[in-house]
């Protein structure tokens, strides 16, 4: 039974539309796990402070926490492949501005910060739209095999973006690095837009604020969803914070540079590849809980590099961070797409984002502060600190240890 759950997941790419998707996010992701690792070193080059580098990094969160509900609205009402396209140009546009900069050598603090403004916007759209896209590609019972196998090209390019932009950093800079990162926007727009998805259910038209208040009463509606959406507030907080910031910065100051930080996050890019194998075969009777619990390896990376430990172990603990990523999200968007109406899919999805990264913006910026006044011991401890302490308690939450597989999905 699990092998053909295994071999069904893979047949999707028989799907036009799907093998579209997928080859688009191995694209866009490629460049977009490029992009930190340049930015973050970039930054760095050019002004030499971590709490520089953090408000550039901290600049597309802000905006995409500002935005993101009314991305998720017009996803819902309009076109979401419509919207992922423009998205994605807007993204393309941004990427291949911030390359010029820092080539021309023409980069500053103020325009780079507008220009990844400008990316988050693009993001506050993209989001919401791809989340409500993903149903109209396949059936009912396809969702945790599509959201598998999608989950396996999105982390998956991170490996080789990762790695790729590690090694482009050291060799020709920031500026070709993202350069390559906008043109990969473009080529997955041109993907996107050839797609034949079904058609999009909608809502009889109401006004932006109805339609707003609805997403709203359904995403409190479910205990399950808030409440780890009040769990990721911190968590991602902390995440951005490492991933974007605190450990560029450590291989930097301890380690190789770039080189060591592209190895660690191609080495968790690997792990949700293996991941995603494993999450089309595994079927969870309390899926929530068992999602929750993985989330708590998240708290290994940052503990290990506190010493920091020798780079292969650093590697292998990516790694099955990488594989506990893989499960919570194709969980979680599973149980998304099989319990949040259709039509409200994206507004909801948007909720969830904005919530989850509500902080982050402040963790980064905090992350940033924190390690030049205190150090990375201090910084490394409070990161794992917020990854551990909300996820323990996400796990009282009666909806979310309770919560079965068989459950009644959609009412």
């Amino acid at each position: 039974m699990q092998q053909d759950s295994l071999r069904e997941g893979l047949a999707l790419l028989a799907n036009p539309n799907v093998l579209k998707l997928f080859i688009a996010y191995l694209i866009s992701f490629t460049g977009t796990a490029m992009a930190p690792i340049a930015m973050a070193f970039g930054v760095l080059e050019l002004t030499g402070s971590t709490a520089d580098a953090s408000y550039v990094i901290a600049a597309p969160a802000v905006a995409a926490t500002i935005i993101l509900l009314i991305g998720g609205v017009v996803a819902d009402r309009t076109s979401r492949q419509r919207v992922i396209v423009i998205a994605e140009v807007v993204a393309m546009a941004a990427q291949l501005a911030m390359g010029w900069l820092f080539l021309s050598e023409q980069a500053t603090l103020p325009l780079l910060i507008v220009l990844m403004l400008i990316n988050g916007a693009a993001i506050a759209f993209h989001s919401p739209a791809s989340s409500g896209l993903i149903i109209q590609l396949v059936e009912r019972h396809q969702l945790q095999s599509i959201n598998a196998l999608l989950g396996m090209a999105r982390h998956g390019a991170l490996a080789l973006g990762a790695a790729l932009g590690g090694l482009l950093v050291a060799t020709v800079g920031p500026g070709w690095t993202l350069l390559m990162d906008g043109i990969s926007f473009g080529l997955s727009a041109v993907l996107v837009l050839s797609m034949r998805p079904q058609a999009q259910t909608k809502n009889a038209p109401v006004t932006v604020v109805t339609e707003l208040r609805e997403g709203w009463q359904e995403f409190t509606s479910h205990t399950w969803l808030w409440t780890v959406v009040l769990q990721f507030a911190l968590l991602v907080a902390a995440l951005e914070a490492f991933f974007g910031l605190i450990g560029p910065a450590i291989t930097q100051q301890y380690m190789n540079g770039s080189k060591d930080w592209g190895y660690l996050v191609a080495s968790f890019g690997i792990g949700t590849v293996l991941g995603g194998f494993i999450a089309m075969r595994l079927k969870p009777r309390y899926p929530m809980r068992f999602g929750v619990i993985c989330i708590l390896s998240f708290a290994l990376l940052p503990l290990a590099m506190i010493a920091p430990l020798d780079l292969s172990v650093l590697m292998v603990l990516a790694l099955l961070v990488g594989v506990a990523d893989q499960q919570f999200s194709v969980i979680w968007y599973t149980t998304l797409q099989t319990r949040i109406p259709p039509a409200m899919l994206s507004r909801v999805s948007a909720y969830d984002h904005m919530g989850s990264i509500a902080l982050a913006p402040l963790g980064i910026l905090a992350g940033g502060l924190i390690y030049e006044q205190l150090g990375p011991t201090i910084t490394l401890i409070l990161t794992s600190v917020l990854v551990v302490v909300p996820t323990i308690a996400v796990l009282f939450v009666r909806d979310v240890w309770q919560m079965r597989a068989t459950d009644s999905p959609l009412r």
